[in-house]
């Protein structure tokens, strides 16, 4: 018997044990008066209310018992690195402007900048996360954001198209290591019931930095040099390099029964430590993790969800400047305010991931006899991709027939309110589906988030200017309406899909966490 509520079980359980694998199948149970004895013998928190998922263990050094100050330093440091690549991404969104008249190239030219460093950024992510699965978390974000750092200076000194294209791709190789990983470290250090609230955390910067980065870049070039856009994000990743070296390692294997005492926090930092275990996990089998993880069908049909709707999002983010300096005539400080869309549509879907996501999982709990199914958390998708839809709809209009800049903004920020929510959705689901693969799957997602930008970037301009941007757009919306039908698929199919594939199994118990 495991700690989830069998079909049979209504009121109680029989046994007072805790199995993350069993639950994570037939639904998880935290309410500790489900259990014998209010759950006797478990570790809960400390109202005695909830019951800890997974239960930690009597070491100090484990991740989950670190104290709640240390655990959100790390969270705050993850969380400002992981705002990082796609603010430097975004920053360099505008840069076609200034750079046509440097250089004597079109902005079409100069995209494939832009278009090259959102391939690269996808593909950061696995690379990170296989790493940071063998090598540690510490020592591999720091190699990463080191490299970034190099790179995002090289592309402020470039003097050439060419220099600055291959300083943007090499940057987008190497920046996404918390963006694309960052779930790792909330596994690490957060228990079942806190994930969708951290998770709304960690996703609400990395939403927000493609926006805030245009927004800051506008008002940059309004009065200086494009330059000046990438020296301060290469100040940015300076304070972030600097920070990690403040981090601790969260990297913890839990299948070990003894942990040697932890050694300087010098030796953590560069990877010393976490060498003494390499013993424990096998190289082939942390490359093998994000391929084993695609394999699982609720994982493969979510990224091509998310792919479907956060594509239209940034080929918006990517291309509006254009529009409104080539139809409203606006310049570089118009284009900053304008850019203020973001951070606000950004910000309300955050407060309303807050609440929603726990309150709708308690309703869910109470009409289920206190189980939470994996699926409930794709619940709030349906309202989040509605939105969406219809602001991608209304936009296509709205450019189309020149209706006021306004209308733009509006439908843009809602595009920001739909996606903020359904990234936090879609991510607690597949966490809460596969938590032995939680990097895997975050890296899976950035993934679909950053070659769905990619695409859109590569193909939006031409797209409006051969069909005009209602037909386009409208056909957009139609792919995001019938992305929906994924989700509907999932909650009526993804219990029995997850139970006949079964766990993600990495052959070395030790790469099983």
């Amino acid at each position: 018997m495991t700690g989830s509520l069998k079909s049979t079980e209504k009121n109680s359980l029989e046994t007072v044990a805790v199995d993350e694998g069993a639950d994570a199948t037939d639904g998880y149970v935290i309410d500790a008066s489900l259990y014998p004895d209010n759950a006797a013998g478990l570790k809960t928190t400390s109202d005695g209310k909830i019951v800890l998922i997974p239960q930690p263990s009597n070491d100090p050094n484990d991740p989950l018992n670190w104290s709640k100050r240390k655990k959100f330093w790390v969270l705050a440091v993850i969380t400002y690195t992981a705002f990082l690549p796609d603010y430097t991404s975004g920053a360099g969104n505008i840069l076609p402007i200034p750079q046509a008249h440097e250089w004597n190239l079109t902005q079409y030219t100069l995209q494939h900048a832009v278009i090259g460093n959102l391939f690269c950024l996808g593909a950061s992510g696995l690379f990170a996360v296989t790493l940071a699965n063998y090598f540690g978390r510490l020592p591999v974000l720091l190699v990463f954001q080191s490299i970034s750092l190099a790179t995002c200076a090289w592309g402020a000194a470039s003097t050439s198209f060419k220099s600055f294209e291959a300083a943007r791709i090499l940057n987008g190789l190497f920046e996404s290591c918390t963006q694309g990983a960052g779930i790792l470290w909330i596994k690490d250090m957060f228990f079942f019931h806190e994930h969708p609230r951290f998770i709304n955390i960690l996703e609400f910067p990395v939403i927000l930095s493609p926006y805030l980065g245009p927004l800051i870049s506008s008002f940059i070039l309004y009065k200086t040099r494009w330059q000046w856009t990438m020296w301060l994000a290469t100040m940015m990743w300076a304070v972030g390099w600097i920070l990690i070296l403040f981090t601790d390692e969260t990297l913890y294997d839990r299948h070990v029964s003894y942990h040697a005492p932890r050694g300087p926090h010098w030796k953590r930092v560069l990877g010393i430590e976490q060498a003494k275990s390499l013993k424990n996990r096998s190289f082939i089998e942390a490359v093998m993790r994000p391929l084993i993880a695609l394999s699982k069908i609720p994982v493969l049909l979510v990224v091509i969800y998310y792919f479907l709707n956060f594509a239209w999002v940034i080929g918006v983010n990517t291309t509006v400047s254009i529009w409104l300096t080539d139809y409203y005539n606006f310049n570089g400080k118009n284009l900053g305010f304008f850019y203020f869309f973001g951070p606000i549509g950004v910000f309300i879907g955050f407060f309303i991931g807050h609440w929603a996501h726990d309150a709708y999982a308690n309703f869910f709990a109470r009409r289920h006899g206190g189980r939470i199914l994996p699926e409930a958390r794709l619940t709030l998708t349906y309202p989040a991709t509605f939105i969406m839809a219809v602001a991608l709809l209304i936009l296509g209009f709205a450019i189309q027939r020149r209706w006021h800049y306004m209308v733009l903004a509006i439908c843009s920020a809602t595009q920001c309110v739909g996606v903020m929510i359904a990234t936090t959705a879609v991510s607690a689901y597949l966490l809460d589906c596969f938590p032995e693969g939680a990097g895997e799957i975050n890296a899976w997602v950035s993934i679909s988030r950053a070659w769905g930008g990619f695409m859109a970037t590569y193909i939006q301009l031409p797209w409006v200017q051969i069909m005009g941007s209602a037909k386009a757009m409208g056909i957009q919306t139609a792919i995001t309406g019938a992305a929906a039908l994924i989700i509907v698929f999932l909650q009526v199919y993804g219990q029995k899909i997850r139970a006949a594939q079964g766990r993600m199994v990495f052959r070395k118990e030790g790469l099983d966490r």
